[in-house]
């Protein structure tokens, strides 16, 4: 293995500022409500609205400027969400009766959670697309109360209204105009107008970052997530104009997105850079994408694929993409990556918007131990069981024994009190 192209290592930066902040506006939030949104709102936002939930009259406002060829798109992206959403439910099943000994019943229920919260970003650009991958397997999951946020457009009091029209299309029952770490804090713990959910989810800047890890607890997160990453591995066979279009996209994102070719070909890994810079050469994002490429973009030729799939297994990439001439052959060798695109025709930016699969995915390697936002993100398997009064009989004295050797007599006493069970 050897760099072509070298990026920045990423360090563990300072974040003792952060942690004390966000600490702090979440404390704010909790000790004056609504008074303290309406200030963080005018501060970062510049947004002087005094009530946070969106209006029917401002929803309907808001699908009146889509045109025709926008709603015909949101449609059918909502279609395929929504049909992988509901393909995906119909794997987690319930387990009703399960007996490992005669007269033990155990078993186990799915139920979605009460209420969630969906946090779609603002930031750079509106990403109406994360409104339906979020709301969308929610509301497949059967969630009673789905909100939504997002920041207004700077400087004004709305929400863009492509996402506005996107939360409202894809089915959430209540939208807040509301961004940043003060939403976490506010649907955490609540204030005056906002009630609080069990689960919240969606992207963010570094400041809902750290304010979903340090609400975890008092509510339930998808995972903490950082800034874009993609990884490609390519051999010969792969076109090095897409490959190129494929890194840009994801560092088009932030200057802090990372985009990583592993190719077994240095002439591919060579025009592959040269494309690179042709396309920045008349990208419109070209000074973030830039930004993103020479920091901590990287090319690396590998011996082989099967090395390659060993060094995106320890990078544990947020999107993984196969192209090669036979990307199937290499499946059974990938195990870490929050999803996975294979072949030329497979552009990772199509499970960004429209293929059906969630584009909410684990970044800085927690794809090591978690997969991206899906259907079962918004259920709960909750077991239960019962016994036949000659079960709890046999299984009391095993119970009784073990008990007492932990120490735990009360324990002890609960079992033994069922050794005679209906004699």
């Amino acid at each position: 293995m050897k760099y072509l192209k070298k990026g920045t290592e990423r360090t563990a930066a300072d974040r003792r500022r952060l942690t004390a902040t966000v600490a702090e506006m979440i404390e704010d939030v909790r000790t004056r409500g609504d008074e303290s949104l309406r200030e963080y709102s005018r501060r970062f936002d510049g947004c002087e609205r005094l009530k946070f939930r969106v209006t029917e009259d401002e929803i309907r406002a808001a699908l009146s400027k889509l045109t025709e060829q926008e709603k015909e798109d949101l449609t059918e992206a909502l279609h395929n969400i929504r049909a992988f959403a509901e393909a995906q439910k119909a794997t987690v099943g319930e387990l009703p009766d399960f007996s490992p000994r005669p007269g033990i019943h155990l078993g186990h229920r799915v139920l979605p959670v009460d209420s969630c919260l969906c946090y779609v970003p603002g930031g750079r650009f509106p990403l109406y697309s994360t409104a339906l991958m979020l709301i969308t397997p929610a509301k497949a999951a059967g969630v009673r109360r789905v909100a939504a946020c997002a920041p207004a457009v700077h400087g004004t009091d709305q929400i863009h209204y492509r996402t506005l029209a996107a939360m409202a299309m894809a089915g959430a029952d209540e939208i807040y105009v509301l961004g940043g770490s003060q939403a976490i804090a506010a649907f955490s713990y609540g204030t005056e107008s906002i009630d609080p959910v069990d689960v919240i989810v969606g992207p963010g800047n570094q400041y809902v970052a750290e304010a979903k890890r340090q609400c975890y607890g008092q509510v339930g997160i998808d995972f903490v997530a950082g800034p874009s990453e993609v990884l490609v591995i390519a051999d010969g066979a792969a076109d090095p104009a897409r490959l190129a279009a494929d890194l840009l996209a994801q560092c088009e994102h932030d200057p802090n997105a990372k985009a990583i070719l592993v190719t077994t070909e240095e002439s591919l890994g060579k025009r592959v850079m040269e494309a690179v810079e042709a396309e920045l050469a008349v990208l419109p994002t070209a000074e973030t994408a830039r930004a993103s490429w020479e920091t901590f973009g990287e090319v690396l030729l590998a011996d082989s694929l099967e090395e390659a799939a060993e060094l995106s297994n320890r990078l544990a990439p947020e999107h993984l993409e196969v192209n090669t001439g036979d990307p199937e052959a290499l499946v059974p060798k990938l195990t870490n990556y929050g999803s996975l695109f294979l072949g030329g025709n497979t552009a990772e930016v199509f499970g960004d918007y429209a293929s059906g699969t969630n584009h909410t995915l684990p970044t800085i390697r927690a794809s090591r131990y978690t997969g991206g936002v899906w259907v079962g993100t918004y259920l709960k398997v909750c077991t239960h069981q019962s016994m036949t009064p000659e079960a709890s009989a046999a299984i009391a004295p095993m119970v009784q024994r073990m008990a007492e050797g932990e120490g735990l007599m009360g324990h002890a006493r609960a079992a033994e009190l069922r050794k005679n069970a209906g004699k």
